[in-house]
């Protein structure tokens, strides 16, 4: 789980003691009008979504250009080696790699202020032995050459002569973690918050050693005297963590991924694979602007994907809605699958239009999916206690640490709506974030092998095109 570590004396004093330096490496990006930032490709740092680029560097390099006023120029690479290069070439400012700093990058390159740390890992699969010391290894250890993980290894070998390490030009960290859950290698070394996202997606995947404890996560600058753009980085930084944009990404990336369980992971994704498609159509059917994935989420959570389950509080059917619930969505029967479904997509869009329409996504689905949890009155509880301690209240990231407080009188007894079991509305939405982000993969996995199976059409002339036959259905 990744946690913010943030130099705050650092942060805040620099800037009101030092004299202005003459502004060479910021002259030249104001100059050119853009900020050439290069970055790792991967789950945690940058990718091509659907809905365009997103990742977390990515989305704080884009805060960090638009407060300069510049463009953001992205370089990208699949390893952190091969922007180093570039770096020390001139031809990117920085490097927001999203990975901890081993001890060699801290002497030959210029730290920013550390805002994450993480652990380094021993990985390997659970259907597995689990090794208990590095002596134990009965495989190499493979990780990517010129990575941290490779340099925190090397050292681990004058202490352990008989530990093997592979290097690897052609897999990234995420490709690795992949290739220990399919079996085609024993062990890797990756970053903790990296594990925790790929075990939404194979739950085998388990740490068998902590190699090194709380390791800075920083963005890289040229060690040179020039210190221009490093004191604006400072700046960046201090004033992200004061107005709760680095907390805002964190919840956004990783705030739903704090607790791990195997068990429930496993479930899930043989669910998928066994119940779901019975109710896929469904589910497409009604979501309306929704995502369907989201719907299906929310009705896994709510009753596992059995449309007649009741609860001993009187909530029954695949959305788990309430007698009057149910009546105002015009649901006559709360067991019918179809009926449920399209009953819990009305009623989610019905919160979500119901919350202030200056709450941005994807705070104000989550919001309402505390809602439909917990009662939108509530809700509203929370967001005035969030304003109240001069937070933002239509960001889920704060708002989601004062729902839990509606628990105690000397909070709750100044709100409208009294008592209420806050915490378990939280755990609730990231239990439904969880199932989310897992389903998209599986769904975009399942919709690549489609894609790659799918006969093309090979023009053989200008006179007789070559006509691929219709997929059967």
């Amino acid at each position: 789980m990744r946690r913010f570590w943030l130099s705050v004396g650092l942060s805040f004093g620099v800037l009101g003691c030092v004299p202005a330096p003459t502004p060479m490496h910021l002259h030249q990006i104001y100059q050119r009008d853009a900020l050439r930032i290069g970055i790792v490709n991967g789950p945690t740092s940058y990718f091509e979504g659907p809905d365009g680029p997103t990742g977390y560097e990515y989305e704080l390099a884009k805060i960090m250009a638009d407060r300069l006023g510049v463009k953001l120029e992205l370089v990208t690479a699949y390893q952190t080696e091969d922007l180093l290069k570039k770096l020390e070439q001139g031809s990117i400012d920085l490097v927001a790699s999203g990975g901890t700093i081993s001890p060699t990058l801290q002497q030959r390159y210029r730290l920013g202020p550390a805002y994450q740390i993480a652990d380094e890992v021993l990985v390997y699969s659970n259907n597995k032995r689990r090794p208990k010391s590095l002596d134990e290894l009965d495989a190499p250890v493979v990780v990517q050459q010129g990575s941290s993980q490779a340099e925190a290894l090397q050292l681990l070998q004058q202490q352990h002569p008989k530990l093997q390490v592979e290097y690897t030009n052609n897999l990234d960290a995420t490709e690795l973690l992949q290739q220990v859950a399919e079996g085609k290698i024993r062990y890797t070394v990756t970053d903790s918050h990296l594990l925790s996202i790929n075990q939404r997606f194979y739950p085998m995947l388990s740490t068998a050693i902590t190699l090194k404890k709380s390791q800075p996560v920083a963005w890289l600058l040229p060690a040179q005297d020039d210190d221009s753009l490093y004191t604006v980085l400072i700046e960046f930084f201090g004033k992200s963590f004061e107005n709760a944009d680095l907390l805002t990404l964190d919840d956004k990336y990783f705030g739903h991924i704090s607790r791990f369980n195997y068990a429930d992971t496993v479930n899930f994704i043989e669910a998928i694979d066994k119940q779901l498609p019975r109710y896929e159509p469904l589910f497409k059917k009604y979501a309306g602007p929704l995502d369907w994935r989201l719907l299906a989420s929310i009705a896994y959570q709510e009753s596992r994907w059995d449309p007649k389950v009741r609860s001993p509080q009187g909530v029954v059917g695949m959305m788990m809605l309430t007698v009057d619930t149910a009546n105002l969505m015009q649901v006559t029967s709360r067991v019918d699958a179809a009926q449920s479904i399209r009953g819990g997509a009305r009623y989610l869009k019905r919160l979500i239009d119901l919350l202030p329409e200056r709450i941005p996504q994807p705070d104000r689905t989550w919001m309402a999916l505390a809602g439909y949890n917990l009662g939108l009155s509530h809700i509203e509880s929370a967001r005035m206690l969030t304003e109240k301690d001069g937070a933002n209240a239509d960001s889920w990231a704060e708002v989601k640490q004062r729902l839990p407080l509606l628990r105690q009188r000397k909070y709750y007894r100044f709100t409208r709506t009294g008592y209420a079991r806050g915490d378990m509305a939280v755990n609730y939405v990231e239990n439904i974030r969880r199932y989310y982000e897992t389903l998209q993969w599986v769904d975009e996995q399942r919709a690549a092998k489609t894609k790659a199976a799918a006969p093309t059409t090979i023009p053989q002339s200008s006179q007789a095109p070559l006509r691929a036959n219709r997929p059967s259905h």
